[in-house]
């Protein structure tokens, strides 16, 4: 594809200078973002170009041209090669080309309407327990005694895993996350990561043996019977694409839903809308996604020169797609800074990504939000914050470090999140 040679490299194009600390909040860095998104739709970050607006950021999250750079978080904590390093760049999340087609193609075939919907009753379980635990104590630590222990039993009984195995699971997962957090000094910790997903494939092998005897109706059954053209998925990509969900699905959910719980928090008359309709339910996760998002970034690098929305993205530059700028962009939606989740028709967020790379999971992550804010809701029909609710840095997994509420709890009522999952 011939290149506009005319075209303003990002780097002498006369960008605005986007500066933060690493360490700062989404909220402490949106009035600079504000300043910068007025002049143009991208500026020079603190990681190099960085996409502010809607457009710009959806033109490049479609572009297959902008690939996900492999082992980037591994890099940039001093892991680049290695045992870890093997298993991460094989995955399907840092897959590209045919090799990333093949594989999505046979595992979204798990990843099904149905899939999701079987997990209805589960996740009804699983949220209502939690909220038990809480209510005669009328407050808690949402992060803590709510969000952490959310998502994990979901995965197992997704997999297939009973329930005498979900510690098992949040032992592995917590060992496992090492490998993207910052809080922790990862070359020494990789031991540890390696032993704990060595235990998970073994665990898996004997699943994979025990569906292979008999297929089930769970995930990991699907994946065995996925089949594309007489291909399918082997041992070694059952293995690698349990590990996957584990991580991809984990704290991202954990954190999106201590996010969503102190918005709705912050603005009570929002949470008596959601309390008094549980139609609003998926309303309110896109909306609480889009202002306060948990994953608020990817990262991409340019395999070729490209030319995208008047401006040259020199070969092997590195992207900052800012997405929790682009579902704040005031040319997309009007009063970005307005929590309002009767929103009518917004454009779809980003958070997901987009294009090859679009999060397989997200109506399963949409599904898990939905339910737990409206049972949450209905189960705490009035809730204040009881402390401050400091949160992690914009840079990688954002989110409250802690939300201590106050509620007056309410009788358990039956759930109808699951039937408007798909609004």
């Amino acid at each position: 594809m011939t290149v506009d040679t005319a075209m303003p490299s990002v780097f002498d194009a006369g960008l605005p200078t986007l500066t933060y600390d690493v360490t700062e909040t989404p909220r402490e860095v949106l009035p600079r973002i504000r300043e910068a998104q007025r002049l143009a739709p991208l500026a020079l970050g603190p990681l190099g170009p960085e996409i502010l607006s809607y457009e710009l950021a959806r033109t490049i999250l479609r572009d297959n041209r902008f690939v996900i750079p492999p082992g980037i978080h591994l890099t940039a904590q001093g892991v680049t090669s290695g045992p870890l390093w093997d298993r991460v760049v094989g995955s399907i999340m840092c897959a590209e080309g045919a090799r990333h087609h093949r594989l999505r193609s046979l595992v979204s075939k798990a990843f099904t309407p149905r899939a999701t919907a079987r997990l209805h009753e589960t996740i009804v379980e699983v949220i209502n327990e939690l909220a038990d635990a809480v209510a005669d104590a009328g407050r808690c630590d949402v992060v803590t005694d709510i969000a952490r222990h959310y998502p994990i039993p979901v995965i197992c009984a997704l997999l297939g895993a009973p329930r005498e195995d979900w510690e098992k699971f949040s032992q592995w997962a917590e060992e496992i996350f090492k490998m993207v957090s910052f809080d922790v000094n990862l070359v020494d910790e990789v031991p540890a990561v390696m032993r704990a997903w060595g235990e998970l494939d073994a665990y898996v092998d004997e699943m994979i043996a025990d569906r292979r005897r008999a297929l089930r109706d769970d995930l990991l059954s699907d994946l065995i019977r996925a089949e594309d053209d007489g291909d399918r998925l082997g041992a070694d990509e059952l293995r690698m694409t349990v590990a996957s969900l584990l991580v991809a699905g984990t704290d991202t959910t954990r954190n999106q839903l201590s996010a969503s719980m102190q918005v709705l928090c912050d603005h009570p008359g929002q949470w008596a809308l959601l309390r008094d309709d549980p139609d609003l339910a998926m309303r309110a996760v896109e909306e609480s996604m889009r202002h306060s998002p948990s994953v608020c970034s990817t990262l991409r690098t340019v395999i070729e020169d490209v030319g995208v929305g008047g401006y040259l993205f020199p070969a092997g530059t590195f992207v900052f797609v800012n997405t929790f700028a682009a579902n704040c962009d005031p040319t997309v939606y009007p009063d970005p800074d307005r929590f309002d989740i009767t929103r009518q028709a917004p454009p779809a967020i980003l958070t997901f990504g987009g294009g090859v790379h679009y999060c397989l999971g997200a109506n399963l992550a949409r599904l898990e939000l939905a339910e737990a804010l409206g049972t949450l809701a209905h189960r705490m029909p009035s809730i204040r914050r009881a402390g401050p609710a400091p949160w992690k840095p914009m840079l990688g997994m954002s989110g409250p470090r802690s939300l201590p509420i106050e509620f007056r709890p309410a009788p358990q009522v039956p759930s109808t999140i699951g039937t408007h999952a798909d609004r």
